[in-house]
């Protein structure tokens, strides 16, 4: 990789999970019949006031961290960790949803992670090579069709787009979290910090987050113990309760994302713009690294389009109070 590939860019956000096709079979809608409210696996967080954004300057102008601004939210309900494969599963069986990668019959899936025969990879991402365009990879089969999630029932779902999170919701009796509360509670009560745990990324020399280390996209060192996806309650909860509010999956925001959005953003429980075309998505995953992608900071935002699914993109819930 160049020098300059490695500085971060102001179009990183392809490297951080790949756009969908625009060939999407389902319409932007949940698809799963809403059941009543539930508030089970959330932890109930307190409301007030909180700075939102990037207070150190770190961020991509593209993304929209700034400015800094004040934000007041209501208590509100926010799942502990994120929807894991088993959760998904139980959904799946109960509704009959088909997924929007198993209905196109392809998904992104990193390269080191891919399983299967070579004649499954359709393509590379022309603008992030380490992306693989595999036929048959799903929520099921997260590293390609040779692999399963019958080892990884407590790890994030992956490969899901929006519209599959929102369905998922719906069916749980929950709804997706705004980015202003995603942030609050990934926060976890520390005020104007750089991480979900202070301002190291490694305090004691501890790591506390699954991202990448080594020489990104060929070599990961594993030294946090993970190529991919770890079990959601591995390392420690945020200050809040909640597990992984940093690095192992991207994690769907129900916002659209506009990166000039903060500058007009209303002080009371913002909810991101009537219309777009990408949504927001926040807390980085297995594959950032501090030389493209530091989007594993509490006030870095990313977006993607609703149809997009990949190896590294989750979710979890929120539900009013």
């Amino acid at each position: 990789m160049s020098d300059d590939a490695r500085r971060p860019a102001e179009h990183a956000s392809a490297c951080c999970a790949p756009g969908g096709s625009g060939a999407s079979p389902a319409p932007d809608a949940p698809a799963a019949v809403a059941r009543p409210r539930s508030t089970r696996g959330q932890v109930l967080l307190p409301g007030g006031r909180f700075a939102m954004g990037d207070a150190f300057g770190e961020g991509y102008a593209s993304d929209g961290e700034t400015p800094v601004h004040e934000v007041r939210l209501e208590p509100f309900w926010m799942d502990a960790t994120a929807v894991t494969n088993a959760s998904f599963a139980a959904f799946v069986k109960d509704s009959g949803h088909v997924t929007d990668a198993e209905e196109l019959g392809v998904s992104a899936v990193f390269h080191l992670a891919f399983r299967g025969e070579r004649s499954d990879v359709l393509q590379e991402v022309a603008e992030a090579p380490w992306w693989w365009a595999v036929r048959g990879a799903s929520w099921r089969h997260p590293g390609g069709p040779a692999t399963s999630i019958q080892d990884r029932q407590n790890h994030p779902v992956v490969h899901v787009t929006w519209r599959d999170a929102a369905a998922y919701a719906a069916w749980a009796g929950k709804r997706l979290p705004t980015e202003a509360e995603w942030e609050h509670a990934a926060r976890g009560g520390l005020e104007g910090r750089r991480f979900a745990w202070g301002d190291e990324l490694t305090p004691r020399g501890r790591w506390q987050c699954n991202i990448w280390q080594g020489d990104f996209p060929r070599s990961n060192t594993e030294e946090d113990g993970h190529l991919t996806t770890a079990p959601v309650k591995t390392y420690r909860p945020n200050g809040h309760g909640l597990w992984q509010m940093a690095g192992n999956v991207w994690e769907w925001c129900a916002d659209w994302f506009d990166p000039g959005y903060y500058a007009t953003s209303p002080v009371d429980d913002p909810r991101g713009p009537d219309t777009g075309t990408a949504r927001v998505m926040r807390g980085g995953s297995y594959l950032c690294h501090h030389s493209y992608c530091h989007r594993y900071r509490v006030a870095a935002r990313s977006s993607n389009t609703p149809d997009s699914a990949s190896g590294n993109t989750g979710f979890r819930c929120a539900n009013d109070a």
